[in-house]
């Protein structure tokens, strides 16, 4: 098997670039506003339940969020918020959608010695119009071969994606942060994960570690120590 016939796919956000910690940050401002109206915990189990049940309406990204935050607002309030209130939020949610695509350490270097050798393809869900913007905004794309941006990342999505680019499970190599979109689904088809953690996880993404997978699940550190894992895995 050469190096050729091998495919690495890669999340994006908060694999290749910070997202999270910008929600994080949106989240603060967020519960500053609405501290007159509630406090800070009720704000959040009330804006996860709300996210969670618009998600088959609005799908993942910021424009479900912001939605999702402006119908908190007006429940946790009774009603009460005004609408320059509310412009607040919306002017929030623009901020966001213009955010500066803030690279991880290692990115550049590690998909720059991986691309001459392997097919790489960006896999990632969320709003078509913002994950299309970061992804110019990176100045990675030169890298992949295919640039994927789907509305879930599970079973079914990775099965289809393996057929429409004619992937074969056991020669495919997911990199990402999520357990739960980017790596279970991958080694329930057959394939292999490595899973990079980062510091802050959205709740909706937590997941109970995998059984072990010896030569097919691995964990690093940071970006960098990815090539040493792809050697390592295309020997096997």
């Amino acid at each position: 098997m050469s190096a050729h016939d091998l495919t690495i796919g890669f999340d994006a956000d908060d694999t290749l670039w910070h997202n999270e910690v910008i929600f994080e940050r949106n989240h603060e401002r967020y519960r500053a506003l609405l501290a007159g109206y509630h406090d800070a915990t009720t704000v959040n189990r009330v804006l996860f339940a709300t996210e969670m049940r618009n998600l088959p309406f609005y799908g993942y990204g910021i424009k479900g969020y912001t939605l999702s935050a402006i119908e908190t607002a007006i429940e946790v309030s009774g009603g009460r918020i005004s609408a320059a209130e509310i412009r607040q939020l919306i002017e929030l949610g623009r901020e966001m959608t213009t955010h500066p695509v803030e690279l991880l350490g290692g990115v550049t270097d590690t998909l720059a010695a991986l691309a001459p050798h392997y097919r790489l393809v960006l896999i990632t869900k969320g709003d078509l119009h913002n994950q299309e913007r970061k992804v110019a905004k990176s100045g990675l794309a030169a890298h992949f071969q295919h640039i994927e941006i789907v509305s879930e990342k599970d079973t079914d999505s990775y099965r289809r994606l393996f057929a429409r680019h004619r992937i074969q499970p056991e020669k495919f190599l997911m990199v990402g942060n999520s357990l739960k979109s980017d790596i279970l689904p991958v080694l329930e088809l057959g394939g292999a994960g490595v899973h990079i953690p980062y510091h802050l996880t959205w709740a909706a993404e937590h997941a109970e570690p995998p059984v072990a997978h010896p030569g097919r699940l691995f964990t690093l550190r940071h970006m960098g120590e990815l090539p040493e894992v792809v050697r390592q895995w295309a020997q096997r």
